[in-house]
């Protein structure tokens, strides 16, 4: 089993990759706190317990860029020390970026603590790889700081509202998706001393906002599900979800019909036109007696009894289905058949209804004829 631990553990990228690898068995980890940093001998009891250390610790924003700099380097040689104190032959997984070619405070730290270490790797007979990181976004991320995602998610969720200063078209990867390929070099998969994370998407600033606008209208104006056409936008819709404050918005207050023959609530909207109801229905009573001719539909009884019979218009045979929560199941409504549901239990009747379009009063596709 390797021992792994991960500087800036507490960060973004580091609370991420602590919480992927609890859930790898052939992974123990080796917790780190921010303030062994300041203390030599706990720093020096981190490094020699460790097979494998992900060094992600660095600072990337402050109003003085040579602090950015000087941090930076300041971090790598006290690591360095503390793995020739140990005299540990550890795996360095270095956390690099794409702005080592930019020549930004930032950028030249990256490169050079490379280095720094990649000697260290040579003259101790240790091992380093350093990871070249495209643009990172996901859950948690600190708005004003870790991404552009991460600030237009918090001003839309907060009442703010973003704004694209350069349209810029950005590779990026989902911080899911990073930290499998950290697991990747942990385990071995990949063995290189400098590694490319390949981008997993590319978009302009100004089409991620507009896919953030609409989740903010659809699900957190109305709580519609969004169309979520690609992995890439339900990663954006979790990273968006993510930045809610559940306090202030759950729960959600569902609307409950209710008349003689029991009650109904529309528990979920989707982006793409469906929705799930759910009814509850009393002994004796039908439902339906109704057909569509477009609609697709379906039936899930979760509870009761009950009984569904269809036909299809202008013919008379009739088809009929005996249900029972006891043992779920569910009957599919083909167009132009009209149906119907009674429940022949003794007690209520828990049914589940979706259909593939929300209910517009002014084209119900909705029918009425006894089945």
């Amino acid at each position: 089993m390797l021992k792994v631990g991960i500087t800036g553990q507490s960060g973004f990228m580091g609370s991420h990759l602590f919480n992927l690898l609890g859930l790898k068995p052939d992974i123990e980890r080796i917790p780190f706190a921010d303030d062994y940093f300041n203390d030599p001998v706990k720093l020096n009891d981190f490094v020699a317990s460790c097979d494998v250390i992900v060094h992600l610790a660095a600072m990337n924003r402050h109003q003085d860029p040579e602090v950015i700099y000087n941090t930076n380097i300041e971090l790598v040689q006290k690591l360095i020390s503390a793995l020739r104190t140990a005299k540990s032959k550890a795996h360095i997984i270095f956390s690099s970026s794409i702005q080592e070619e930019l020549d930004n405070p930032y950028g030249k730290s990256k490169k050079e603590g490379r280095k720094m270490l990649e000697m260290w790797a040579s003259e101790s007979g240790g091992k380093i790889t350093s990871l070249i990181i495209p643009n990172v976004f996901g859950p948690f991320g600190k708005p004003f700081h870790n991404s552009f995602i991460a600030t237009f998610c918090h001003l839309l969720t907060h009442g703010g509202a973003p704004e694209v200063h350069v349209d810029s078209e950005v590779k990026l990867i989902y911080i899911g998706e990073l930290v499998e390929q950290f697991y990747r070099v942990i385990s071995g998969a990949v063995d290189a001393q400098v590694f490319n994370v390949p981008f997993t998407s590319q978009h302009k600033v100004s089409e991620i906002l507009k896919l953030l606008l609409s989740y903010r209208d659809l699900y957190f104006e109305k709580g519609v599900i969004p169309p979520l056409g690609s992995p890439f936008e339900v990663n954006l819709f979790n990273t968006y979800r993510s930045f809610i404050d559940p306090e202030d918005f759950y729960p959600v207050k569902l609307v409950q019909h209710t008349d003689n023959r029991g009650s109904f609530v529309e528990t979920v909207r989707l982006g793409t036109g469906g929705q799930v109801s759910f009814s509850t229905t009393k002994p004796g009573i039908t439902r339906g007696n109704h057909f569509h001719t477009r609609k697709i539909e379906r039936f899930a009884v979760i509870r009761g009894k009950a009984k569904i019979e269809f036909r299809q218009i202008g013919t008379g045979k009739v088809h009929e289905f005996l249900l029972n929560g006891e043992e779920p199941s569910y009957v599919d409504m083909p167009v132009w058949f009209t149906h119907n549901i009674t429940n022949i239990g003794e007690d209520e009747l828990y049914t589940i209804f979706w259909i593939n379009e929300w209910f517009d009063p002014n084209d119900p596709d909705t029918y009425f004829e006894n089945v």
